[in-house]
């Protein structure tokens, strides 16, 4: 796939949902259309700390080759590896673009009902609603920490 497809679009923004009764999470439009400029519609997500992570499948697979690769040398990894690959799972949006999220990922991310899908560049986390705004605030909170780094990349 051409580097510039890759660039022209991203997971970008965010958005509120509610999960059906079955589990089931409705994919944003311009999250589908970024997901099919990778092209394909599946989507690996896996537990993520306090949260979920949706990659489509490429990017999954480069995370996959790096801790293949280099995982196993970084100390501690290990059982990084074990919760995050084992936890991985494929999921493919439906007709109405929805994708069901296994009960054992959302119950590891304490997701029930209400969640937020943010974009971030080349994969979507899902947050619990209430863990988000708790992480958003926090953030806020703590912004200048960033400034060395943003001017390091030339940012700030």
């Amino acid at each position: 796939m051409e580097n510039s497809k890759l660039t022209a679009s991203r997971f970008r923004g965010r958005s509120e949902h509610a999960l059906d009764i079955k589990g089931r999470l409705n994919i944003p439009s311009r999250f589908r259309d970024v997901l099919a400029q990778y092209e394909s519609e599946e989507l690996m997500v896996t537990n993520w700390g306090a949260h979920l992570r949706a990659f489509p499948v490429s990017q999954w697979e480069l995370l996959e080759n790096k801790l293949l690769t280099n995982g196993r040398e970084q100390p501690g990894l290990t059982n990084f590896i074990r919760l995050v690959v084992s936890g991985v799972t494929p999921c493919f949006p439906d007709k109405q673009g929805r994708v069901l999220l296994p009960p054992s990922l959302r119950s590891e991310a304490g997701i029930v009902q209400d969640v937020v899908l943010a974009g971030m560049l080349d994969y979507v986390e899902i947050w619990d609603k209430g863990a988000w705004e708790l992480e958003n605030q926090a953030t806020r909170e703590n912004f200048g920490d960033y400034k060395e780094s943003l001017a390091r990349l030339g940012i700030f």
